[in-house]
């Protein structure tokens, strides 16, 4: 009897388990966070799509080139495409395969390919030991620093030991590249100012001193922006020396500003505005927004690396 009842248990269980629609037994391929390198006439526009399954629907959430991330509404599945719009004028039509979304980008002047590749997890412990701090910034000039864009619109000199941003004008980056590292820099932002310290060329802190209206916590100092708010109580000083001390191992973000720690081991999901490209995967070199605002100081940028 006893085998006979557990049988049927057995039967009931597997007839239960084929009722269940197909969708609900594996997720969406589009399910994943994705890495778009897209080719215009001005280079390389970084974006990034976040994809979720919640109560049976998906979750979409973009990184365009520039600006912060944001949830998309607007977007259906045609077959097995899914069609995105991102914006008035754009829209893109993506199928999935394998580790990759491919597709078009429709604009109203015509369309072009488009490629996304799974990002990375980038899961990995943190090093028992780091070498010494090495500048990265003499103190001197401007070795071992590359303006980014037109040379007439460098605005990047060194006075009295500082690093500064005279004037709105190109970013600055470094001519390393570097994969995980703990990184020290002081900064002087004056009131109103606004720039980025970006890690691997792909994740910006923010530095900012504009009015509390114009941004959420999420992108405020010391934020990576768009995807971390700091917490800890560190007063706005605008027009003072600040220090940041930043850790990154793989995805893992730790943030101390002024001595406190406002970010604790957080992972950064994905790239952020700005972004030189969403090779994520891959080394990259830290660069410094100069094309926002002018005004900005910096000084003691330091870098220490796995042992």
């Amino acid at each position: 009897m006893g085998f006979v009842m557990r049988t049927f248990t057995i039967g009931i269980a597997a007839l239960a388990a084929l009722m269940v629609p197909a969708s609900a037994q594996r997720p969406s391929p589009f399910v994943g966070r994705w890495d778009f390198n897209i080719k215009t006439p001005r280079g390389t526009a970084a974006c990034w799509l976040g994809i979720a399954e919640k109560g049976g629907k998906l979750d979409v959430w973009y990184q365009p080139p520039g600006g912060n991330v944001y949830q998309l509404h607007d977007f259906k599945m045609n077959g097995s495409h899914l069609v995105l719009n991102i914006a008035k004028n754009q829209t893109w039509d993506l199928s999935a395969e394998g580790d990759k979304l491919a597709g078009v980008i429709r604009r109203t002047n015509g369309t072009n390919p488009l490629v996304g590749a799974r990002a990375p997890e980038m899961k990995r412990a943190e090093p028992t030991a780091w070498t010494a701090p090495e500048p990265l910034f003499n103190g001197k000039n401007l070795d071992g620093w590359e303006p980014m864009g037109n040379p007439a619109d460098n605005h990047w000199t060194v006075k009295d030991g500082v690093l500064v941003n005279e004037a709105h004008g190109d970013n600055l980056r470094t001519t390393r590249k570097f994969e995980d590292f703990k990184v020290h820099y002081e900064v002087n932002c004056p009131q109103g100012g606004n720039s980025g310290f970006y890690l691997r060329g792909r994740y910006e802190v923010q530095i900012e001193y504009e009015p509390l209206t114009e941004n959420p916590p999420e992108r405020r100092i010391g934020s990576i922006y768009g995807r971390i708010a700091p917490g800890g109580d560190v007063p706005r000083t605008p027009g003072k020396w600040e220090t940041f001390d930043v850790t990154l191992v793989g995805r893992t973000v730790t943030v101390v500003h002024n001595g406190v720690t406002t970010i604790d081991h957080k992972e950064i999901e994905g790239i952020t505005g700005g972004a030189l490209d969403a090779n994520e995967g891959e080394p990259g070199p830290f660069y410094i927004q100069g094309d926002h605002t002018g005004g900005l100081q910096f000084r003691n940028i330091t870098v220490s690396v796995p042992k």
